[in-house]
């Protein structure tokens, strides 16, 4: 990769100055773009700067979509653009690149800058290159798509920039989903200029508006830890040898290099024929269904015209379709209480037979049946693995390691099937699920209770839309034997799923401030107070800890269960509870409070006032 970094320092930014916005004079519209007269971009003491619009005027109109602009003075490459240091390992999250792209919110200073965003992007372009091995007379091609956030616009534009400076043609989507953006890796059309070498998918999921990020794929899927933490220690290199020479080549070659798809149209396609495909060929197996989607104001908005309506389905009801990256009336996340009252609100007021939730980048996804029942974390899984084992029987399910252990004996005294609880992490849970069936234990479903869920026949990929579809499928393939009762074939597929009366995630943060850590790692700090709970619940009978486990502490007990882990990213340790009642719930809470007590700098004060709160319950229910 090394010999290749080399070429992409060269050819990585573009400072873009000005946009026609209805906001700004004619005057400064004439000043920004006059091609005589002024130099827009000058070098002054190592900084970029425009003579002819003030730095309060830059600062507003980066905010949106920017025409290029070129210097007409002729910059010194050896005078590189004053730059904000940027710790670019922190914007590592996992398998993704996550940051702040908007100002605004106090205690969160933006650090996923454009050049920031043109660096990464040209990283991944190296990266991708030294995957691919082209040879000289061909020319890679990558494909970016965006949600509905109010930063994606600028930052489609810097990738495009970062990419095409590196050599690679860029093919923009625009608003897509994230399942849409690695599905152009694999459709072969001329016409839609695919297969394309690698994507990004420009996402920051359900975070505040002021977040974005990215996501990146091959034909072999989503990139890992390893490869992300490759491309943003290489993307640091390339920003600290930005030029102001350079900035202006990437512009000039990003305008040549850059053409625009309607690949969503190719995506929504597949998902239609899909379902057909389920229903014997019918041409709208939907039709009489009343299903209603709610898209959060992401980018799933699709989903309801293109989908279900060609499928026959009536949709009156849907909402929240229209893209709105400040997404004003909820988070568009399946977890959210707030987002799954929406939509079950919307059911019951439409009459619907089925409601449909999708995240922002539409990765994820739940549903509710016609009588406002939820059928999403446990109860979605339970839905899927019934559906894949009639399909696939004995086949091994891998969830995460939050998932219930009435789900285990669901799955597999109930269903024939084979319970494999994994690590917390969609990329872990796939991962885990591809490397089963390398070594010979077949497994069709990869899911975790956040909503992701990947199938093999859709090659790994989670893909919330996907998931919807074979609820569908469901549907058109009993409407056409004939056995027609709307959502009731989803709901009965689930009948027998034990669920816990109590079921709480708390979240106890370390505090790295505390002199008790000793300049310690919040890492080695958790596990130390991880191995104290195992040895406390060892010596007590009352608790068993659970003989397979593959992340944190979990123990049985009082007829439910605990599990006690160290957050992938954070200096939290969350706990998850389930219980018959609250009383044993308290019991529950009360074995992990008397283990990490003994370390001061674990802030319990979640589980305190669980506790606290469930004491007075569990009295007046005593009374």
């Amino acid at each position: 990769m090394a010999a290749v970094s080399g070429k992409i320092v060269q050819n990585v930014l573009i400072a873009q100055c000005c946009q026609k916005n209805r906001q700004f004079s004619t005057q400064s519209k004439r000043d920004c773009y006059a091609p005589t007269g002024r130099n827009l971009l000058s070098s002054q003491g190592g900084k970029l700067a425009c003579s002819g619009i003030s730095t309060m005027q830059l600062r507003n109109l980066s905010k949106f979509n920017r025409a290029t602009v070129y210097c007409n003075a002729a910059p010194s490459a050896t005078v590189p653009p004053t730059l904000e240091k940027v710790d670019f390992i922190k914007l590592q999250n996992g398998s993704d690149i996550r940051g702040v792209a908007v100002a605004g919110v106090e205690g969160e200073p933006v650090n996923l800058t454009e050049p920031v965003t043109e660096a990464i992007a040209a990283a991944f372009a190296a990266w991708l290159v030294e995957k691919k091995k082209p040879d000289a007379s061909s020319r890679l091609k990558v494909s970016i798509g965006h949600d509905s956030r109010i930063s994606a616009q600028k930052l489609q534009d810097a990738v495009s920039r970062g990419l095409a400076g590196a050599g690679l043609d860029v093919i923009q989507y625009g608003l897509a989903s994230t399942p849409a953006m690695f599905n152009s890796t694999l459709t072969e059309s001329d016409e839609f200029l695919c297969p394309v070498d690698g994507a990004i998918m420009i996402t920051a999921s359900h975070l505040p508006y002021n977040r974005n990020g990215f996501k990146f794929f091959t034909n072999a899927g989503g990139l890992g830890k390893p490869d992300i933490k490759d491309i943003l220690e290489h993307a640091a290199n390339i920003y600290n040898n930005f030029t102001v020479e350079v900035l202006i080549d990437a512009g000039k070659k990003a305008s040549l290099a850059v053409k625009r798809v309607d690949y969503m149209t190719v995506y929504t396609s597949g998902l239609v024929a899909a379902v057909r495909k389920a229903s014997g060929n019918i041409e709208k197996p939907l039709d009489g269904f009343h299903i209603v989607v709610d898209a959060g104001n992401g980018a799933g908005g699709f989903f309801a015209g293109k989908v279900l309506e060609p499928l026959g389905a009536a949709t009156s009801g849907s909402q929240f379709l229209e893209p709105d990256g400040l997404f004003p009336n909820h988070i568009p996340n399946p977890e959210d209480k707030v987002a799954m009252k929406a939509i079950t609100q919307a059911v019951l007021d439409n009459k619907a037979d089925l409601g449909i939730i999708f995240d922002t980048d539409v990765d994820r996804s739940a549903a509710v049946d016609s009588t406002g029942r939820e059928l999403n974390r446990n109860r979605l899984i339970a839905l899927m693995s019934a559906i894949v084992l009639e399909e696939h029987p004995g086949t091994t399910i891998v969830t995460d390691s939050v998932t219930s252990d009435g789900l285990t004996t669901f799955i597999e005294k109930k269903l024939g099937g084979k319970h494999h609880r994994f690590k917390r992490g969609y990329k872990n849970v796939i991962d885990e699920a591809i490397r089963l069936n390398s070594v010979g234990e077949e497994s069709h479903l990869a899911i975790e209770t956040s909503g992701h869920g990947a199938l093999k026949e859709n090659h790994w990929l989670d893909d919330g839309a996907y998931l919807m579809v074979k609820l569908l499928n469901k549907l058109a393939s009993a409407r056409a034997s004939g056995a027609d009762g709307g959502s009731k074939v989803l709901t009965d597929l689930v009948k027998g799923l034990q669920e816990a009366t109590v079921a709480v995630e708390l979240r106890l943060k370390i505090d790295q401030n505390r002199a008790d850590l000793k300049g310690g790692s919040f890492r080695e700090y958790g596990e130390a107070v991880l191995k104290h709970l195992e040895n406390i619940t060892d010596s007590d009978p009352k608790l068993q800890k659970a003989p397979v486990n593959y992340e944190g502490v979990r123990v049985s007990g009082y007829g439910g269960w605990f599990l006690l882990r160290l957050s992938l990213h954070d200096p939290v340790l969350p706990l998850n509870i389930e219980a018959p009642s609250n009383d044993d719930a308290v019991k529950l809470g009360l074995a992990v409070l008397a283990a990490v007590n003994d370390f001061p700098a674990l802030d319990t004060s979640a589980l305190d006032k669980f506790l606290q709160v469930d004491y007075n319950m569990t009295a007046n229910l005593l009374a």
